[in-house]
């Protein structure tokens, strides 16, 4: 992918830890580009920052990767601070609840948020919500699952399922069989490693993500400029042996990088 000083171009994807790697895996699908994923493990969880905190947290982590990197477009693959903050600009992609998708394939009007804490309690997802313009035949919930995002980035999921199973149920049965909620938005980028596990436990349910979305934004910017190769580096800024460790049993073996933020 050739930019337009001649020179490939390089997309930068982070949040505060595993999330990235379900938005960059869409992406790889349907584009062929140098990656750089910075996991930000030392501010982890995003989900638990307060805004003035999470603003902090972002400009300085934003600058440091634009003047490191030189990236054409940095994915801030969290939706706790693309919803509590005003991020997206044109070289700046954000994620976000795919709400307009979840009405389209509701059939019950009956549609959960799942997010973070910070994010559930944000003006920024209310604002969010009113901006979609959602029918007001439809209602939707809000649910902290910020207890299932600490499934992921803890390493939980890939070895102690049974366990994640009962957090599971515990965190979601109650509002879906009392509200008969059928869609549910995983607005969390960690949440895409329990999909499977949402899906066995709930099969009535249609979970979605925003990870196509995404990647098809991408694929807008950068248009027919793709490289002939998909590469990925990876950094940082948490236990780097740890940190290896949890990649290598996803089946990840990239050399990873140390990043002080």
């Amino acid at each position: 992918m050739i930019n337009e000083n001649g020179v490939l171009a390089k997309i930068v994807v982070f949040d505060s830890g595993l999330g990235s790697l379900s938005v960059i895996k869409e992406i790889q699908k349907i584009v062929k580009t140098d990656i750089v994923y910075f996991a930000d493990q030392k501010n982890y969880p995003y989900g638990e920052k307060s805004q003035a905190q999470l603003n902090t947290i972002m400009k300085k982590t934003i600058n440091l990767l634009e003047e490191k990197f030189m990236p054409d477009i940095i994915v801030v693959a969290s939706n706790t601070p693309s919803l509590m903050l005003n991020l997206q600009t044109k070289n700046i992609v954000d994620v976000k609840p795919p709400l307009k998708l979840a009405q389209k394939k509701s059939k019950s009007k009956k549609i959960a948020i799942l997010a973070t804490k910070s994010a559930i309690k944000s003006r920024g997802l209310r604002n969010y919500i009113k901006e979609n313009n959602i029918p007001k035949s439809y209602k939707i919930f809000k649910i902290n699952g910020s207890n299932l995002v600490d499934l992921v980035e803890s390493g939980k999921f890939l070895n102690k399922k049974n366990y994640c199973k009962k957090i599971i149920k515990e965190s979601l049965e109650n509002y879906i069989i009392k509200e008969k909620i059928d869609t549910i938005t995983l607005s969390s980028t960690h949440l895409l490693f329990l999909k499977a596990l949402l899906k066995k436990e709930f099969p009535q349910i249609q979970f979605i993500d925003p990870g196509y979305l995404v990647a098809t934004k991408i694929l807008r910017k950068i248009k027919n400029k793709q490289s002939k190769r998909n590469s990925l580096k990876i950094f940082t800024s948490g236990n780097v042996i740890d940190f290896k460790n949890k990649l290598n049993k996803i089946g990840i073996n990239n050399k990873i990088n140390y990043l002080s933020t």
